[in-house]
């Protein structure tokens, strides 16, 4: 029974991950259209916080998992300047070969690994920061993923995560919302990528993942103290950010 469930874990990343692949082209300015540029500061916000609990000015590393093409890695740099905090190393990790490409394009001052958040290829306590945006509703082992963050992570590291968690919709404003996530965003999505299935994908995966609470709570259990929690746009993304003790 177990290597079947072990079996099915492992179809589905790598169906996932194929996913990413055939999309990895067009995902930035998928992106770019579907949030209207809003995720920018949603993700500013969380390299902001981390900076502000860690209250150091020179850091050994950021490492972004799933970082996809880099993105994050981008601002984790721009904030960075912002706060006067000097970063010696910037790593992005990600099963998708075909992100990868993309973001070795795209940001020319970070070291790109191919792997999993399940199996991080960083050392242990080699890392100050471990971000992961958009990325960890995708992780079929996400407490393995949790316990890999916090081998890899320094002592009172920090771990930064950006989500699509699970929400109760029941208002008038929720059923827009809940529209234009299971409706809207596949076909302009599809358009744009050319595959609807992806972003067919997207909110299904939201409606199957955790709320806010939950992935605290799986974040404590794993040996983290919560530091700060946000619901960015009538609660479509969140923010947490924890510190391993």
């Amino acid at each position: 029974m177990g290597i079947e469930k072990l079996t099915d874990k492992q179809e589905k990343q790598e169906k996932i991950v194929t996913m990413f692949d055939d999309i990895a082209s067009t995902y930035d300015l998928a992106n770019r259209v579907l949030s209207m540029g809003i995720d920018i500061q949603w993700r500013k916000k969380g390299c902001d916080k981390a900076f502000e609990i860690l209250d150091q000015k020179e850091l050994t590393q950021i490492t972004d998992v799933a970082t996809g093409t880099g993105d994050l890695l981008i601002y984790w740099k721009e904030q960075a300047e912002k706060n006067g905090v000097s970063i010696n190393k910037y790593v992005g990790v990600d099963p998708s070969v075909g992100m990868l490409e993309v973001a070795k394009k795209k940001v020319d001052f970070a070291q790109f690994i191919e792997g999993k958040a399940q199996e991080l290829p960083i050392a242990d306590e080699s890392t100050d920061v471990i971000s992961i945006s958009y990325g960890i509703r995708n992780v079929v082992d996400r407490v393995e993923a949790l316990e890999e963050f916090y081998r890899a992570l320094k002592p009172n590291g920090i771990v930064v995560i950006l989500e699509f968690t699970k929400q109760e919709r029941a208002g008038a404003l929720d059923k827009v919302v809940d529209f234009g996530m299971k409706k809207v965003l596949p076909r302009i999505g599809g358009l744009i990528s050319k595959n609807y299935e992806a972003y067919k994908y997207l909110p299904e995966s939201i409606e199957e993942f955790l709320t806010t609470e939950m992935l605290a709570k799986e974040l404590e259990e794993a040996g983290f103290e919560m530091k700060y929690t946000k619901s960015f746009s009538m609660g479509i993304s969140t923010l947490l950010v924890a510190q391993k003790k």
